[in-house]
């Protein structure tokens, strides 16, 4: 019972104090809406916005929790309030987890709002919403172990979000999520299946609009591969450069 208080008060304390921080405004809601704005307005045809709806909300759940991490464990650690953190009568994955459970939280509220919008625009009838939701809770746990492990390996915000773009600005434009795969030059295909967001957006191509081109299985395989390796190695990371 103490370990779910101390997880609980862990979380709400998190999403109370980070949800509104200016990073998370302008990198997790603003950014990915701007840039995807721009597409439709330099857009010489008239926009699928079906056809896009699944690369709009990985790009926001990917921004979203990254910017989340960047913020909630780079500054505490900078503050020194995170050794405090480890008092709590938890152990240190749960601890973590607890870290980061609002990130996926607020991961999944961001690919919810494309949704919202796109529904008094176009017809969402005959999209799988089972596999819908557990992609964006996939994409949410895969993109927030990685902004973990981004924001364990630095000491500042703005190196974590730094570090982070190195990252998200690749799997944006070579993940399929508005540009197809086949279309890339060959020499950068390999690249794009290295990728774990290649994997979720192609699960909601599939469960939004039938056109995805991964088996379901391998895709969902993939992105629980990876969540439990960036999950380990920031865990490794803490364990060697934070505690001693």
């Amino acid at each position: 019972m103490k370990k779910l208080i101390a997880f609980w008060s862990i979380l709400m304390k998190d999403m109370k104090t980070y949800y509104l921080k200016p990073p998370n405004i302008s990198w997790g809601l603003i950014f990915p809406f701007a840039w995807t704005l721009m597409f439709f307005v330099r857009s010489e045809q008239a926009v699928d916005i079906r056809g896009v709806l699944p690369g709009v909300m990985s790009l926001a759940v990917l921004f979203g929790t990254t910017s989340m991490l960047a913020v909630t464990i780079t500054f505490e650690r900078r503050s020194r309030s995170f050794e405090r953190l480890l008092l709590a009568p938890i152990s240190l994955n749960l601890l973590m987890l607890a870290k980061t459970s609002g990130a996926i939280i607020f991961g999944v509220l961001n690919a919810m709002v494309p949704v919202l919008i796109a529904s008094f625009i176009v017809d969402l009838s005959g999209i799988n919403w089972l596999t819908t939701f557990l992609s964006i809770m996939f994409i949410a746990i895969t993109s927030t172990f990685l902004g973990l492990f981004i924001s364990v390996s630095v000491s500042e915000v703005f190196e974590a979000q730094t570090f982070s773009n190195f990252v998200r600005f690749p799997m944006m434009f070579l993940g399929g999520l508005f540009i197809p795969i086949e279309r890339l030059p060959i020499f950068l295909r390999p690249v794009s299946y290295v990728l774990p967001l290649t994997y979720g957006a192609d699960i909601l191509k599939t469960s939004i609009n039938q056109n995805g081109n991964i088996l379901l299985w391998i895709s969902f395989a993939v992105l629980i591969g990876y969540s439990l390796v960036l999950f380990l190695m920031s865990m490794r990371n803490i364990q060697k450069r934070w505690i001693y």
